[in-house]
């Protein structure tokens, strides 16, 4: 493509005003990387695939997430996103049947982290195993419950992706949402985030808790698909991401979906905000249930905000979307369409090729 037709986009500032600044776990450096040799040690990639999957570093989402995580809790948060993105790497190269099989030996693994694995089953089984054998040695049982229902609606999800992938279904807005609550991993990851906490099913299920948990939802999937959408468009695979169905449903340009997307996260902005005030006249005083609810439940509304900007910190800081690119592009907003490339099988997409990145000189 010749430097006159290129085809310039910007992404949405769409934490500008958003009070939760960026942190990190202190103890992200040898954390981290002891999950990523444990990921590593299952042999799922290619060297080369690997190589990509080391680079999107998801150990740095984690550490950007639990910011204030023990140890172990850490550790929990990294092997889970590790073990997230494995799945979605082995589950998008195939069929709803394939996808299916992934899923249910994966929920094995979790329900029965002493069970020995067949050795003919999927590698996510024995990974499953032993991130969940972690984490039961600590975590309380209440949390533990929450997390393991969650993570089966996530794996349902992905088998709904499959699904929708392999006959092309066509979402709206408010269908492909609905969906992508479940698909995200947001939910997984917050009970991961309460799981030395006490918090009672009333606390967590009250309205306005799933109201903010809902809206943080769906800001963290909208920040995932303005990322994305590029290198998803570039391999052909954007039929699942937010952009490219604004586009179709509202019959919008590139850079008039990225201004609809911008505008509807502001008012999901406006509404998180304006509910977890404590003096807000909107939701009204939460009910209390007692002082050590009342303040671990407040550190988990914290959570969701503070979850909010670790994704779009992980989403520049890391290779995944922009190569070493990122905290340019998280400067200047601007983004060169890229060239339409077929996906060799077994390739992990993780940023885009450095011949194909340039960014627009003003």
């Amino acid at each position: 493509m010749s430097a006159q037709s290129q085809i310039y986009f910007r992404l949405p500032d769409t934490l500008g005003a958003w009070p939760w600044q960026r942190r990190i776990n202190p103890r992200s450096a040898t954390v981290s990387a002891a999950s990523a040799t444990w990921i590593e040690s299952f042999r799922v990639f290619s060297p080369r695939a690997q190589t990509a999957f080391n680079k999107c570093n998801f150990g740095l989402l984690a550490s950007l997430a639990y910011p204030s995580a023990t140890p172990e809790q850490l550790r929990a948060g990294c092997d889970l996103m590790n073990l997230f993105f494995v799945l979605d790497e082995l589950s998008d190269a195939g069929d709803e049947s394939q996808a299916r099989a992934l899923a249910n030996t994966i929920m094995d693994g979790i329900r029965n982290p002493h069970k020995t694995r067949p050795t003919a089953e999927p590698i996510v089984g024995l990974i499953a195993k032993q991130f969940w054998a972690r984490v039961i040695k600590w975590a309380g049982s209440e949390p533990q419950r929450r997390f393991v229902a969650t993570f089966d609606d996530y794996c349902e999800s992905v088998v709904t992706q499959a699904r929708d992938r392999s006959s092309s279904h066509v979402h709206t807005v408010d269908t492909y949402l609905a969906v992508r609550r479940e698909n995200i991993g947001a939910k997984p990851s917050f009970a991961l985030m309460e799981m030395d906490m006490n918090l009672p099913d009333e606390s967590l299920g009250h309205p306005v808790v799933v109201d903010l948990t809902t809206w943080a939802i769906d800001m963290i999937i909208i920040g995932n698909d303005i990322v994305s959408y590029n290198v998803e468009q570039a391999r052909g695979d954007d039929g699942y991401n937010l952009v490219a169905i604004v586009m179709a449903q509202h019959k919008l340009d590139l850079n008039g979906a990225m201004r609809w997307i911008g505008h509807y996260h502001d008012h999901l902005l406006d509404l998180f905000l304006a509910h977890c005030d404590p003096a807000s006249e909107l939701a009204g005083p939460l009910p209390s249930w007692g002082p050590r609810v009342d303040e671990e439940l407040k550190q988990y509304i914290d959570g969701l905000g503070n979850w909010v900007r670790a994704n779009d910190s992980w989403s520049f800081e890391s290779e995944r979307y922009f190569g070493r690119d990122g905290l340019e592009v998280m400067k200047t907003r601007w983004l060169a369409l890229l060239p339409k490339k077929q996906q060799k099988a077994g390739e992990i997409g993780c940023g885009p090729d450095p011949a194909d990145s340039a960014q627009p000189s003003s």
